[in-house]
């Protein structure tokens, strides 16, 4: 099959999507609407981004990207496109041939139906009528009841705070920070499988990026000292192998940080950024928006607030032993 039968199958499938319809890019993972499909171009639009949010995606980049992934055995890898070209490959895989593999960091072309980067196009009446339920996570439990106690006392000056109060608040924080730290490092287990690269990955609050930590353990001594006086380093000058004294004899001679150190290397996800007025904007944006409704829903949700505010009075409150015998 041709680019230009293929280009223009694409095009027909971008003008069938749904009005509202959401892509999702493979790297970055940026969320983005066609908003103007023509022969020679694509006009899309970012939606979590303040700046350069409107780009034109043009039919020659498309055509490079097509040759690389039909010329090349198992397709192309995301890594290799250019920086901010990911785009091109969440548009593509709207045609019905092309599919994009994340856990494996590749696009390719495929026989029959294939997935694409289109994000679920649901009615906003049918998500605004799902029930909200709460997440089974001793983290959430936790920072429900540490939000309340933040909101009942007078955070602004610590030393003013009662000894009970300032006792509640350190529990829960150290609980809060420990569960919340378990399920961190279960979202970075799933995430390194996501980061094919070493540029960030945004999100609306922030970026992530895969990161390479090397710890490095000094071989036997007798094999570290034997290697050294074979490089021509006499045996006292690192008797005790100090790590710097050995760091010392690497500079002078040809011998290789492998020589003498068990080097291993483990990969972990690192925060790289966080947006803290974008957060509180969002904040501050649903406390407004609950204030001002005056629908059914924002009354449900105002008692289930007092709901739960009684509840937290339950499980917090100091009774005496007479008192839960009454």
């Amino acid at each position: 099959m041709t680019f230009s039968v293929s280009w223009h199958t694409l095009l027909d499938e971008l003008d069938d999507l749904p009005e509202g319809a959401t892509l999702i890019t493979p790297l970055s993972h940026d969320r983005f609407r066609v908003t103007d499909v023509q022969e020679q171009r694509v006009v899309i639009e970012f939606l979590d981004r303040d700046i350069d949010e409107t780009r034109p995606l043009q039919r020659d980049q498309f055509e490079t990207l097509y040759r690389r992934i039909t010329e090349e055995p198992g397709g192309f890898e995301l890594d290799r496109l250019p920086p901010n070209a990911d785009p091109y490959p969440a548009v593509l895989s709207v045609h019905p041939r092309f599919e994009i593999d994340e856990d494996q960091g590749m696009i390719a072309e495929k026989e029959g139906s294939t997935t694409s980067q289109l994000l679920d196009v649901r009615d906003e009446s049918e998500e605004s009528e799902e029930e909200r339920t709460e997440p089974d996570l001793d983290v959430y439990a936790d920072a429900l009841l540490l939000v309340d106690a933040l909101e009942r006392h007078e955070m602004e000056v610590l030393e003013d705070m009662d000894t009970d109060a300032l006792v509640n608040l350190y529990t829960l924080l150290s609980d809060v920070q420990r569960n919340a730290n378990d399920l961190r490092k279960d979202v970075a287990d799933v995430l390194l499988n996501r980061l094919h690269h070493d540029r960030p990955v945004s999100g609306p609050f922030g970026s992530v990026q895969r990161t390479t930590r090397r710890n490095r353990s000094l071989k036997d001594d007798e094999e570290v000292l034997g290697t050294l006086e074979g490089a021509g380093i006499d045996r006292e000058r690192v008797l005790g192998v100090d790590r710097d004294k050995v760091d010392d004899a690497l500079d002078v001679t040809e011998l290789s940080e492998s020589d003498v150190y068990e080097v291993e290397e483990s990969e972990y996800v690192r925060k790289a950024e966080v947006d803290e007025e974008r957060k509180e904007t969002r904040l501050q944006g649903l406390k407004d928006q609950l204030a001002a409704s005056e629908d059914e829903e924002a009354e449900d949700l105002r008692r289930e607030i007092e709901d739960l505010e009684d509840r937290i009075d339950e499980l917090t409150s100091f009774r005496t032993g007479a008192e839960v015998q009454e």
